[in-house]
């Protein structure tokens, strides 16, 4: 796909305004895909969109530091407008509520609908909800990360005494850890439907479940809460915890928009993409939580890692150009932040996290997060 000049921006029609590009979402991706375009001196078409339902985009990985107290609000979010005035991009705030990909047309939930010659979609995934909620309980999604900082507020100034966090992965691990080291007093548990960290391997879910036990969080694997009623958390009939709130660290859903967009989907509704991280239309690539494609995991590590070959491939279809595949590391490196500044790291078969090599670790981490948030803000900054 070429776009010329005279194709970059087009007037306003009946009904909506065609764009050249449409970015759609802040997530990991996209921020690296922009950085890089602004380091390469690239210039994307003029009229080219972001859409994002805020001003920032928010790094998940310091979300636990957040939590427990070690890192302030806004060392960990990157101002968005900064980095589009570089590029000539319009921000719009807003979020995406459906997409047409046959009309080309994407809506928003203000209203406004607006047509794309060319769409990168980086708009994540969702946690899955208990089937039954009766309000009882604060519930508390840990995605979108705005949504979860806005909520998290307000729980500084009146904590709930008892939160259970469901989900068994990284994320639920941290949150919980994080949780106990802002609020010791706090009753805390933490439910998941199957084994804790069972991606990681045994050695490391071991070593968690020392950790989560020595911070007093009551931890109930095989255990699918799939109920809340009257404050209490039930898996099937069983009643596990009378609770005050709930967490939602599960495993990632689709965005319901997805698979009414009449792009191919897979079975749980994510949007399938080639190795060059192309959809069923070649017009539209997906990026992060939202695509589907073997070897690519939902998560940061996967997702900041399918950025440099976005930032190729879009400018490859704006001009005609050849594109990348996006290859999946066949080992990810994961640090598991413990509340307390350590963390525990897995890489293949090698795990460690014990008493001593976890703050070792932990500043690791930190140096890693720290550098990835520095690189983008410097740019915000010239």
């Amino acid at each position: 796909m070429i776009l010329s000049d005279a194709e970059s921006v087009q007037p306003p029609d009946a009904v909506g305004r065609s764009y050249p590009v449409v970015l759609a979402g802040a997530g990991h991706a996209h921020l690296v895909m922009l950085r890089l375009w602004i380091e390469a001196g690239w210039q994307p078409p003029a009229g080219t969109v972001l859409i994002s339902s805020g001003s920032k985009a928010w790094y998940s990985g310091m979300m636990p530091g957040l939590i427990a107290g070690r890192f302030e609000l806004n060392t960990c979010a990157i101002a968005l407008l900064p980095l589009c005035q570089r590029l000539g991009i319009t921000l719009l705030q807003a979020s995406v509520t459906a997409l047409d990909s046959q009309q080309q047309r994407v809506e928003l939930d203000n209203g406004e609908h607006l047509h794309y010659q060319l769409l990168s979609i980086n708009t994540g995934s969702q946690p899955v909800a208990p089937a039954q909620l009766d309000g009882s309980v604060s519930i508390l999604p840990a995605k979108p990360f705005p949504e979860f900082i806005h909520q998290w507020q307000h729980w500084q100034t009146q904590m709930p005494s008892s939160v259970m966090v469901l989900g068994g992965g990284a994320a639920a691990f941290e949150l919980g850890m994080a949780l106990r080291q802002q609020f010791p007093a706090c009753e805390l548990s933490l439910a998941c439907s199957g084994d804790l960290l069972q991606s990681h391997g045994p050695a490391l879910r071991t070593l968690a479940l020392q950790w989560l036990a020595r911070a007093d969080i009551a931890v109930y694997e095989h255990s699918r809460v799939d109920a809340v009623m009257h404050q209490q958390a039930f898996a099937g009939e069983l009643p596990l915890r009378r609770i005050d709130a709930l967490i939602l660290a599960t495993g990632a859903s689709a965005l319901p928009w997805y698979s009414r967009s009449a792009l191919t989907c897979d079975s749980q509704g994510f949007i399938k993409v080639d190795r060059c991280l192309r959809s069923s239309d070649a017009r539209v690539f997906v990026a992060g939580d939202a695509a589907s494609l073997a070897g690519s995991l939902r998560s940061g590590v996967y997702s900041v890692r399918h950025g440099p070959v976005l930032a190729h491939n879009l400018r490859a279809a704006v001009s005609g150009h050849t594109l990348l595949e996006y290859k999946p590391q066949s080992n990810a490196l994961a640090l598991l932040a413990t509340g307390n500044g350590g963390a525990l790291m897995s890489y293949g078969r090698f795990v460690l996290g014990g008493q001593l090599s976890a703050p070792l670790l932990g500043r690791w981490k930190d140096y890693l997060d720290q550098s990835f948030m520095r690189r983008h803000r410097l740019l915000t900054q010239v």
